[in-house]
């Protein structure tokens, strides 16, 4: 029993006053002219690191943008290919319509000459039911009296 009551405080006594805690300073010492070495070559190694890692990511850029150029100039030359086809098609067209001009002419003016000839005809068909209901018997080969006895006699003889 005397181990188990050595680790505690006997009931009656009163617990010791701790001492505050006091740091004690160091002096600062300049590490060893070695480490500061180390520590240098390190420090320019991950820097070296560090530098070379985004100029490897400039270059990758400007290649990429080279590539987009390439892609983009041969984009350019089909358009430009596509351009000269259609100006040679147009060319062609054009000639091509100029040598059809004549007879598309030609068709306008067979067009109003027809168009010309079906008012004449449609006054001569309107002249011609006009003068038949004037004089019916002219129409007629033995007839040989005169259009105005005609009439008179078309109105006995449309009752008849």
């Amino acid at each position: 029993m005397a181990t188990a009551a050595e680790g505690l405080p006997e009931a009656g006594a009163q617990p010791a006053k701790q001492d505050p805690v006091v740091e004690t300073a160091e002096e600062a010492k300049e590490p060893a002219e070695a480490d500061i070495n180390e520590l240098c070559k390190d420090m320019f190694n991950k820097m070296a690191t560090y530098l070379t890692g985004e100029l490897t990511a400039t270059s990758e850029d400007y290649k990429l943008l080279e590539n987009m150029n390439k892609l983009t100039s041969l984009k350019y030359l089909e358009m430009k290919d596509i351009a000269i086809n259609i100006s040679r098609n147009l060319k062609d067209l054009n000639q091509k319509y100029a040598a059809l001009q004549p007879y598309l002419e030609q068709i306008n003016l067979i067009e109003e000459q027809v168009a010309a000839l079906e008012q004449a005809a449609y006054k001569l068909d309107a002249y011609s039911k006009k003068l038949g209901n004037y004089c019916p018997l002219l129409l007629l080969p033995s007839s040989i009296a005169p259009c105005k006895e005609v009439k008179k006699d078309k109105v006995n003889s449309s009752s008849v």
